[in-house]
């Protein structure tokens, strides 16, 4: 049993590297289920039904959101008919969407479960008790639970990872589009990161064009953000799973640019 993750898939270029390496990872990781952040996938804003459909194309079995996931408006054309597309859960009730799913391999089931910070983000319901209703529910049909803890404040994610331990299969983060180096099995056998990554531009600032950010910290006037242009990344990770227990074994970082190339 084995997740690939792919973390936050930024604008055009995010799009290029998931079809040009998601392929490759999953022939040289042969992963049970590969699951996709698609919340900046359009342009840097929210997703559309083609780039869901597109992931789903190059070999996601389930996209996740997070706070940018009713930036682009078409989302709210589609959200509650695309059975995989999660966005995070804690949205007070009666959003459109919902906050996990199940996806099914074989006779295995994944659950993929999306909850977003509050820290530095809009006060929405509680992401620690919302979790709690959900297990209570996903338990019930698999071991197999994966989490998109999509949050600003890294101590809001390690303690997300904390309060999960033992109870779900791996706690990823995502939203800072900047990859950590602490990935671990908790004590209790759950995997943990605190974010995967950006997969998108690479000599952008956060995916945004660097000219662009820095006269913002220089001036601090209004500017405008475009998705940076040249050279490309892509972040993500790649954890195994113990069959029987649901819990997991190893996690390793994937992280592939100019710098690191993939090997196949």
């Amino acid at each position: 049993m084995r997740i690939l993750f792919i973390g936050d898939v930024y604008g055009s270029p995010g799009r290029n590297v998931v079809k040009q390496y998601v392929p490759k990872l999953k022939q040289k990781w042969k992963p049970t289920v590969t699951i996709i952040n698609g919340e900046n996938a359009a342009s840097g804003k929210g997703i559309t039904e083609k780039i869901y459909k597109g992931f789903l194309d190059a070999g996601a079995q389930a996209v996740t959101l997070g706070n940018h996931a009713w930036d682009n408006r078409e989302v709210f054309e589609f959200i509650n008919e695309a059975k995989t597309l999660v966005r995070p859960a804690n949205y007070p009730e009666g959003t459109p969407g919902k906050g996990y799913t199940f996806v099914k391999i074989n006779q295995i089931e994944v659950a993929v479960i999306n909850a977003m910070g509050r820290t530095f983000l809009p006060a929405i319901d509680c992401p620690f008790r919302k979790m709690d209703e959900i297990l209570e529910i996903v338990k019930k049909r698999t071991p197999y639970i994966f989490v998109d803890f999509h949050a600003e404040a890294t101590s809001e994610k390690q303690a997300m990872g904390w309060y999960l331990d033992g109870r779900v299969t791996a706690v990823v983060g995502t939203h800072t589009h900047i990859q950590t180096s602490d990935e671990r099995i908790l004590p209790k056998g759950t995997a943990y990161l605190t974010d995967a990554g950006m997969t998108g531009p690479y000599d952008g600032i956060l995916g945004v064009e660097k000219e662009a950010v820095l006269n913002k910290f220089l001036t601090t006037l209004p500017v405008r953000f475009e998705v940076a242009k040249g050279r490309e990344q892509l972040n993500g990770v790649v954890i195994d799973v113990e069959p029987k227990t649901g819990l997991a074994k190893s996690i390793q970082r994937i992280l592939i640019n100019d710098d690191h190339p993939f090997y196949e």
